[in-house]
């Protein structure tokens, strides 16, 4: 159905091929995921196959990239529009109308189908995506992860031959995640539809995949096989198969399933380790490592709270329980010896003979926010300590963006109220307001104007009143080897928001909000950020984020607030909220349940 033969893309400007060597084929009626690292080419595949590339990006394609025997380099986008659909990173730039019923229809009105089929066609869509209560709303109104279904029901109303997906499930909740791969997989199985799809978050996709492509490094072949082939091999692994690699098990597990059925010996000796034996510390595993921070930032904070001996909820002056000596760990890490008060200032709970505790970076109460007839929020109480790491889930349009607009004031409260190091967000000037919190949107493209990252770089450190190069330093930490002169529109989604995060960073705000930080980065980039953040809540910076992805929240949380419905669910320490829930909880947990591990980094440093 789809056929690479010796492709190579040379875009204007850049000093080699952005890919080269693509040769394979997707066979009728299968579902192949392309992988690899951030920055290797794959939307660039993608964009092959549906004529985008080089019909509206520009640059050279040499070789040849036929879907159902048309032949890309004659055919327009426009000319495939009957054969592909396509669903890129950013849902928004593809979106013509304004609802979302009128959405669904219009590839279907393009294709003149009969309004008869394409009534049919919507109400099927709107019931297989869960999307029926929100047919009359303007796509405007909708959550991130609302918008991502809508822009894959789009492509799926008009019943392309040959699907052409970019991630996704990136800014879905896992359990509308699942909905849609598994709409996927009914296309594949009983429609024979072909799907080509790339995706970061592995742990969702592989056990859906007929065959893997893997785009090791920029300008490299790709290498296709099975999912288990491939990730043996792979740079780029979900956790399940970092488990597998680290227990030695062969053939890799690719769900969780698989490895639960080989887990019995490893968690016999994990047994042992694990505080009490239980299951219900909320403490990691001794043995761990505290890790490392970035260059000149202390390590990471102990964790707020302590299941052994909970304190009244509010006292700080409840003593330490009986022969504790040190704080808790942070997640992933070990205790660290005793710190000085300052350190301890982090923690809700301190001896008798420490000074108190620095004031809270943000306090909402009685919280509630209406967009028009939407009650996005409502009875919300939350307080962010210094050095805190929180972690907002919840399905799409459970109101976690919203509140996290409300603590940088582009909302304003319909009642309740939002501090922000004391200052009312929304009634504060916006210079003002940068030195006390900073957001990295969803869509980080909102944050970058400039021609150049340097420009880019130039302008946050004026903005922030920072020292030249401040920016840069962060953007070469987060994101290494991007050139000065590169604009970023042609940076991948994941290059881009760590810009965006560099960029706000700059200003070094104590409260720093992040809306699903993780959208487009892949493993590597992710560990990065996740170290970058550990550094930042070690100095005493509060961090909220907003996340669907419960790996990143199990790594790197010491809260997890659950919304659903614009009110809060759950509010506790992430050991305990992850491990109790069957949708939040890590693959991990899942597999060495009811231990509660979290992150395979916790079982190779345990047994080590």
């Amino acid at each position: 159905m789809i056929r690479f033969e010796d492709v190579s893309v040379t875009y204007d400007g850049a000093a080699g091929p952005t890919v080269q060597g693509v040769d394979f084929e997707v066979p009728e009626g299968e579902l192949v995921l392309l992988v690899g690292p951030s920055g290797v080419g794959k939307s660039t595949v993608l964009g092959a196959v549906s004529g985008l590339v080089p019909h509206f990006t520009g640059g050279t394609l040499r070789g040849r990239v036929t879907v159902a025997g048309r032949d890309t380099r004659t055919h327009k986008p426009r000319e495939l529009a009957d054969v592909v659909g396509t669903v890129g990173q950013d849902p928004l730039s593809h979106f013509v109308t304004d609802t979302v019923e009128d959405e669904l229809a219009y590839g279907m009105e393009s294709l003149g189908l009969a309004p008869a089929v394409m009534r049919r066609r919507v109400e099927e869509t709107l019931d297989l995506l869960s999307l029926a209560d929100l047919r009359d709303r303007p796509i405007s109104t909708l959550s991130g992860g609302q918008q991502q279904r809508v822009a894959i029901g789009s492509v799926l109303t008009p019943h392309p031959k040959v699907l052409v997906l970019d991630e996704p499930t990136s800014a879905l909740d896992p359990a509308a995640a699942e909905e849609v791969l598994a709409i996927l997989q009914r296309l594949v199985h009983d429609l024979g539809t072909t799907v080509l799809m790339a995706e970061h978050r592995l742990e969702r996709v592989i056990q859906y995949a007929d065959q893997v492509a893997l785009l090791p490094a920029p300008g490299a072949a790709p290498v296709l096989g099975t999912p288990s082939e491939i990730m043996s091999v792979s740079p780029v692994y979900p956790p399940v198969v970092d488990l597998g690699r680290l227990a030695g098990w062969s053939p890799l597990p690719l769900t969780v399933r698989d490895a639960r059925r080989r887990a019995g010996s490893l968690r016999e000796r994990l047994a042992t380790l694990t505080p009490d034996g239980t299951a219900t510390a909320t403490a990691p595993p001794p043995g761990v490592e505290t890790p490392v921070p970035i260059p000149g930032v202390e390590s990471s904070p102990p964790a707020p709270g302590d299941e052994s001996s909970p304190p009244t909820p509010g006292d700080e002056s409840s003593p330490p329980a009986p022969g504790e000596e040190s704080p808790l760990p942070a997640p992933g890490g070990e205790s660290p010896p005793p710190a000085p008060p300052r350190r301890l200032g982090f923690l809700r709970r301190r001896t008798p003979d420490v000074t108190p505790p620095p004031a809270h970076t943000a306090v909402i109460q009685s919280l509630a926010v209406r967009h028009g007839r939407v009650e996005a929020l409502r009875r919300i109480d939350l307080t962010a300590a210094p050095g805190e790491t929180i972690a907002l889930m919840g399905r799409n349009g459970a109101g976690k963006s919203t509140l996290l607009a409300a603590l940088v004031g582009l909302v304003e409260p319909t009642a309740g109220s939002v501090r922000v190091g004391g200052a009312v967000p929304h009634r504060t000037a916006p210079r003002e307001l940068v030195r006390r919190v900073g957001l990295v949107p969803q869509e980080p493209r909102d944050l970058l104007y400039a021609d150049t990252v340097a420009a880019e770089c130039a302008a946050a450190d004026a903005d922030a009143g920072a020292g030249p190069g401040t920016c840069r330093a962060l953007v070469s930490e987060l994101l290494p080897g991007i050139d000065d002169d590169t604009h970023p529109r042609d940076l991948s989604e994941g290059q881009r928001l760590a810009l965006a995060l560099a960029v706000v960073l700059t200003a070094r705000p104590p409260l720093l909000l992040l809306d699903e930080p993780t959208r487009g980065l892949d493993y590597a980039a992710k560990a990065r950020l996740v170290t970058v953040l550990r550094g930042l809540a070690a100095e005493g910076h509060s961090i909220v984020l907003a996340t669907h992805d419960v790996e990143l929240a199990a790594d790197l949380a010491h809260r997890v607030v659950v919304l659903a419905d614009g009110e809060v669910v759950a509010d506790g320490l992430t050991a305990e909220v992850v491990v109790a829930s069957p949708s939040f909880a890590p693959q991990v947990t899942k597999v060495l349940a009811p231990q509660p591990w979290l992150t395979v980094a916790q079982v190779r440093e345990a047994l080590s």
